[in-house]
């Protein structure tokens, strides 16, 4: 009778590989969105320049602050609940340029309530498109 090995569980992830996963992402992000450098460091809580392109060139090695963790959280939901409401792609990226008519923005596009510095206007476009995901545009 042979015995029957139990799948072994996965490592625990560490903090500098959710660091490094994050902000390898939002290379990917910033790139499909066209942001800027400027646009760059203010969705990331205004790093040193310096630090900023340290995060780049070697993520591995990145050491965020909380608030920085937080706000690769919530640009990662953003941008996976346009994949999920817009499924093609070139709409999806687009879309946070876009002026926006529904009440909360004002005629003002996603990336400009972004980028007014705080993390919680990322959270609140987050939760926005949450609430469309589970109800429809409003």
């Amino acid at each position: 009778m042979s015995a029957v090995l139990a799948p072994s569980a996965p490592a625990p992830v560490n903090a500098e590989q959710m660091a490094a996963a994050g902000l390898r992402a939002f290379a990917r992000i910033a790139d499909a969105w066209r942001l800027t450098v400027d646009e760059q460091l203010c969705l990331l809580g205004q790093p040193p320049r310096s630090t900023f392109f340290a995060w780049r060139k070697h993520p591995e090695k990145a050491a965020l602050p909380r608030d920085t963790l937080e706000r690769l959280s919530n640009l990662l939901g953003i941008y996976k609940s346009l994949q999920i409401l817009l499924p093609d792609p070139l709409v999806a990226d687009a879309w946070v340029r876009k002026p926006n008519r529904a009440t909360p923005f004002g005629g003002k596009s996603a990336l400009e309530r972004m980028l007014a510095g705080n993390v919680s206007d990322l959270h609140f476009v987050r939760r926005y498109l949450d609430s469309v995901r589970g109800g429809g545009w409003s």
